[in-house]
């Protein structure tokens, strides 16, 4: 497989990680409101649902979950001033900024969870 010359530049990259992250957490999203409707139901489904989620590898998909979000919000901000702010040669170095700071969020996020 042949990469296209504009795939590998970093700003199609930052938009290639915004895209997955989103479609990630809009599947994520099901399983978010089953979880709220065991909340709804009891507490007996509940505290069977939250024994499991103290499982480690369960950790580290919350991890993985966080960094998606963070990514996907600090992508959005700088979007969103590469929308409204005047154009700036710097917006390699915005988007590696906003990877290395969803990368920071996700280990201070591991870092409390263990």
């Amino acid at each position: 497989m042949i990469i296209r010359p504009h795939r590998s530049h970093p700003l199609w990259i930052a938009y290639f990680v915004h895209r997955l992250s989103g479609v990630c957490l809009a599947l994520f999203l099901p399983a978010h409101f089953y979880v709220l409707g065991l909340a709804l139901k009891g507490n007996a489904e509940l505290d069977v649902f939250l024994h499991w989620t103290e499982i480690p590898i369960v950790k580290f998909a919350e991890v993985g979950l966080v960094f998606l979000l963070a990514i996907h919000i600090f992508g959005g901000l700088r979007l969103l001033a590469m929308e409204f702010l005047p154009w700036s040669p710097r917006q390699k170095t915005y988007a590696a900024m906003a990877t290395a700071l969803s990368f920071f969020v996700a280990c201070g996020f591991f870092m409390n969870a263990i």
